[in-house]
């Protein structure tokens, strides 16, 4: 059994993440913003598309859902605290579901701090994160609506997921990230050496995701900050960094 995973990047600096389980051939969609870029990409690959899973409600995440549906008839999955402002699902989801995908399954992790009503997607059999807004290479989301001490339970959660763990997040920034990250723990060589490998990926146009939790356990701020205020402070500190 063996899941792949690859990128299909949209609007500016968004990435979906196409999922495929190949003992089933089983094909599923993370987060389309565009549809007709999404609609193009699953066509390419012979048309089949068996699941959309939803991370969280903003429309860069969601706005391609409703045309990929209608031209794949393919059922959505998406937060039930969120499903007020999501589109329309077809299966409502909290912490400690699953989703049956193909041959295998993902596990839902509540992760809050972002939005309030954002969910994760864990596939063991990856093993496969998809993160959203929550955690990116290097950093985390704005928190837009939730709190520190969410963002940091959240946080938490995946510094638990096995090391090997994939890290699928929802855009390109893990070079403003590493920039930050190098401004408040500039002794850190494993970090300095994570930002010069990422300024040669995005000189030759290399995507810098997915990326191992391992390597992002020693150098993300976030994932090393002690506890919730400091989780709440780098967050502030980031959002109106100039570097």
């Amino acid at each position: 059994m063996t899941l792949t995973v690859s990128t299909i990047p949209m609007l500016a600096d968004n990435y979906a993440w196409l999922l495929r389980d190949e003992a089933s051939g089983a094909i599923g969609l993370v987060d389309p913003a565009d549809a007709a870029v999404g609609i193009a990409a699953i066509e390419a690959m012979g048309g089949r598309l068996d699941l959309i899973l939803l991370t969280h409600h903003h429309d860069d995440h969601i706005a391609g859902v409703d045309a990929m549906r209608a031209r794949f008839g393919c059922p959505v999955v998406g937060a039930s605290a969120d499903a007020h402002r999501l589109p329309k699902l077809d299966r409502a989801l909290a912490e400690g579901d699953q989703v049956a995908f193909g041959s295998t399954f993902g596990q839902v992790i509540e992760t809050p701090g972002h939005t309030v009503g954002h969910i994760s997607y864990f596939f063991p059999e990856g093993p496969i994160l998809f993160a959203g807004d929550t955690m990116f290479s290097l950093g985390c989301g704005r928190m837009f609506e939730g709190t520190a001490e969410q963002f940091f339970a959240s946080f938490q959660k995946i510094a638990a997921l096995p090391p090997a763990t994939l890290v699928c997040g929802g855009h390109e920034y893990t070079q403003s990230n590493a920039r930050f990250a190098v401004s408040v723990d500039p002794d850190n060589a494993l970090l300095r050496a994570r930002a010069a490998e990422v300024d040669r990926m995005r000189a030759a146009g290399q995507q810098t995701l997915p990326v191992r939790l391992e390597d992002e356990l020693p150098v993300n701020p976030y994932l090393l900050a002690a506890d919730a205020a400091s989780f709440g402070r780098l967050r502030s500190m980031k959002d109106s960094f100039k570097g």
